[in-house]
């Protein structure tokens, strides 16, 4: 099946001698949740932008479910909707009118069953007549959300849209998000809370410096550079480690009580059979034990440090 969206060799430079994008290329996959991670300035914005036909590309070419988003700019802008970061929004307008104009703007006829349905699950319904200046700030984030989706787009591009929002919000618009992919709609955000990357995703995109240092499946990801620790909570306090369990790189900790054992999820198995049999030879014994894996907030982190 064709990517939905097809970036080759982007790059953008500003008159200021910026390059917020430095020769990106991507396939976004029809029906996928992509969560694109990078810290302040990485170019993620700029991306989305571009995309969305907002910023202007130094070079390069994105076509949009087989349209050029510069020569067919119309068909490719309307099958995308955009939540920005910031809030744009006309605050003597009614909730009902803005998304209303939304919907018509980009040629879908008036639908008003469809409209109240979107903002039921929005939590606006009860808001449809009030003016936007009257909303808070959580709600009016749920507008642009609203906006966004008024015309039925099959792609919508999320970029820090729970940024400053509280936890109950969040977790509306994600249980939102999660129902729009099922209905097939593709999702491209980009967040700083890598925990909802982690949950919602299903691939993950790394910007930093303006260039895509990685995209790859989440769970294959986490496979491959996760790391994982096992911490042997010892029966006697040891003083120092013996010689027999040195070749094993472990670590004693917490006075001695704790024993770590930090190792690559690649590793064979065999690594912990061999690890217990020197604990044994060494007549070390344990009372619990436990391990851990590395999240994709410490992928992430160590990807930019590289």
């Amino acid at each position: 099946m064709p990517s939905v969206i097809s970036v080759q060799n982007l790059s953008k430079t500003y008159a200021s001698g910026l390059k917020a994008l430095d020769d990106v290329s991507l396939e976004i996959e029809r029906g996928e949740i992509l969560a694109l991670l990078g810290p302040n300035g990485a170019g993620k914005t700029t991306l989305i932008s571009i995309i969305c036909g907002i910023v202007t590309k130094s070079s390069g070419s994105v076509t949009v479910d087989g349209h050029d988003n510069v020569t067919d700019f119309r068909a490719a802008r309307k099958l995308i909707g955009l939540v920005p970061q910031e809030l744009h929004l006309s605050i003597f307008e009614t909730v009902w009118d803005t998304v209303a104009f939304s919907r018509n703007l980009y040629g879908r006829e008036t639908n008003a069953a469809y409209l109240e349905e979107l903002l039921k699950k929005l939590s606006l319904w009860d808001k449809k007549d009030q003016k936007i200046m009257a909303l808070s700030g959580g709600m009016k984030r749920r507008l642009l959300i609203a906006k966004a989706l008024a015309h039925e787009p099959r792609i919508l591009f999320l970029d820090e849209p729970t940024a400053g929002v509280d936890v109950a919000l969040r977790q509306d618009l994600w249980n939102v998000v999660r129902a729009l992919r099922d209905t097939g709609v593709t999702i491209i955000l980009t967040t700083h809370y890598i925990e909802e990357a982690e949950d919602l995703a299903d691939r993950v995109g790394v910007i930093n410096q303006g260039k895509l240092i990685l995209i790859e499946d989440k769970k294959a990801l986490m496979r491959k550079m996760g790391q994982k620790r096992l911490t042997l909570e010892l029966a006697k306090p040891l003083a120092k480690l013996p010689k027999a369990l040195a070749r094993n790189g472990l670590a004693l900790l917490d006075g001695g009580r704790e024993l770590h054992y930090s190792y690559d999820v690649r590793s064979s198995k065999d690594s912990i059979a061999k690890l217990l049999a020197d604990l044994a030879k060494a007549n070390v014994t344990f009372n619990d034990l436990h391990t851990e894996q590395s999240s994709l907030e410490d992928i992430f982190l160590g990807l930019v440090k590289q």
